[in-house]
């Protein structure tokens, strides 16, 4: 063979150093009798050590088949990875991580951190039994409804209230009470698809009701929907945008029309807020954010929003509006599949109490966090990541950015903030990304023109001392 052509491995021989390696992998009884072994005292049972173990050594059998291995693992390695593997074990597959995207309400992420209020609410609902369905005066059967409404109707204004899983459940539960079998008339601009493939002419036909679209795209007029009412007409809905604008050539009945309309047809009025805003701040007047209150003051019937969102409470669907209607909906028998459990009703109630005493929840206060206290945070973490940096590689620095309120709230605004940029020579930022993300707590940012970024809207001050320690193992070859 010539000299400028490396030889050939033969297969047979590759196939053979395999099969030694996979022989010389221990087994579990073998790990289980190392000393190593012993000098951990945390294991949570023998069942999880097993189980460990197993995963630890058939991840090295898999390496050695695709030829990832070339060598016998030593013990060291193998009692690293096994202990690590327990320690997953033992945290679980949901974990906290701390938010640097700067998306203030991420859908992946879990949306609305809870109040510190509403986290020992539901820890004391959780501790011991409740009267979740029980009446302490009477001594009777309850509602667990009834615990939610005198709130959100102080807060809002409206009749009644009724509260179910989440805010598609709500659609699904008001269309399905008031316009099984009849029709819905809706503009095409308002034919929605959100996250996770939430198009909401699909939940209207699984409600039963009938789809009249009126309009266009871009152009619906009052008009459109006077000529589409009939016999068959059940419901004149208004669906908020959630994560998308349509701007320049555009018309759209006000809520006033289609509530006079709905008045004059005898036809009631269902309008699906989605995000939840239910105080009036002055930050998000120009925005066009509909606030709950508002709307029923304008008059319309039947309202429905979200809890997880700029409510800052827990994932739930909250049903407002006419007491009639809402009794209509509280006696539909979806309502035994859609209801909240114990522990969203304790969160959704203090989350409403702060509002009620002044308050607002830590999703709002977020929001309206000012860029100079954001600079001040910025440049903090990034002197800590500094000192963290063990290598002396990393470049860190500080610039303003934009972000976002996520979770389809406040579409087509964009919020001024400030962002630590981190770039290491030779190192990819998505290999920068997945090193924070196998940090303990992982750390989730974002990454934008070659750098990967930690906006610090989202990163409490208190977790900018964890990100830095994290930080300080972080370390790369070259």
């Amino acid at each position: 063979m010539s000299s400028g052509k490396a030889m050939l491995r033969n297969p047979r021989v590759a196939e053979k150093e395999k099969s030694q390696l996979l022989r010389a992998l221990p087994s579990v009884n073998d790990v289980l009798g190392w000393p190593e072994m012993k000098d951990v005292s945390d294991f949570p049972s023998h069942a999880v050590f097993v189980r460990a173990i197993r995963a630890a050594v058939q991840g090295e059998r898999e390496k050695i088949r695709k030829g990832e291995r070339k060598r016998e693992p030593s013990r060291n390695e193998l009692v690293s990875e096994i202990r690590s593997r327990v320690a997953d074990l033992r945290r679980g597959s949901l974990r906290g991580v701390i938010n640097g995207t700067g998306i203030v309400l991420h859908t992946n992420l879990g949306r609305a951190p809870l109040d510190p209020a509403a986290i020992e609410r539901v820890a004391e609902t959780a501790r011991r039994y409740s009267n979740l369905e029980f009446e302490l005066e009477s001594g009777i059967r309850g509602e667990r409804s009834d615990h939610l409404q005198g709130l959100l109707c102080e807060l809002t204004g409206a009749e009644a209230a009724f509260v179910v899983n989440n805010n598609a459940g709500a659609v699904l539960l008001v269309l399905n009470t008031l316009a099984e079998g009849r029709e819905v008339i809706v503009s095409r601009g308002e034919l929605i698809e959100i996250g996770g493939s939430f198009r909401l002419p699909e939940v209207m036909a699984k409600s039963g009701a009938i789809l009249r679209e009126v309009g266009t795209t871009n152009r619906t007029y009052i008009e459109d929907y006077a000529d589409a009412v009939g016999p068959e007409t059940a419901v004149f809905l208004r669906a908020h945008p959630s994560n998308y604008r349509i701007k320049g050539f555009t018309a759209a009945p006000s809520r006033g029309e289609l509530v006079a309309l709905g008045k004059e047809k005898g036809v009631p009025v269902f309008e699906d807020l989605g995000s939840g805003l239910i105080v009036n701040l002055p930050e998000f007047e120009a925005t066009g954010e509909p606030v709950a209150s508002l709307v029923v003051r304008d008059g319309v019937d039947v309202v429905s929003f979200s809890g997880d969102k700029l409510l800052g409470g827990p994932q739930a669907g909250i049903i407002i509006g006419r007491k009639n209607l809402v009794e209509q909906i509280r006696r539909n028998p979806l309502t035994r599949a859609l209801r909240i459990d114990k522990l969203t009703l304790a969160a959704l109630g203090a989350t409403l109490e702060i509002y009620r005493d002044g308050g607002i929840p830590p999703t709002l206060a977020t929001l309206r966090v000012p860029l100079k206290e954001l600079k001040n945070r910025a440049r903090r973490l990034a002197r800590k990541l500094r000192a963290a940096d063990q290598s002396g590689k990393f470049q860190v620095a500080v610039r303003e950015e934009e972000s976002a309120a996520g979770g389809g709230s406040l579409p087509g605004i964009t919020l001024p903030t400030m962002v630590v940029s981190i770039h290491h020579p030779g190192v990819s930022p998505e290999a920068i990304s997945q090193a924070f993300r196998a940090l303990e707590p992982p750390v989730i940012g974002r990454i934008r023109e070659d750098r990967f970024l930690l906006d610090v809207r989202t990163i409490l001050p208190e977790e900018i001392g964890e990100v830095a320690r994290g930080f300080s193992g972080i370390s790369f070859k070259g």
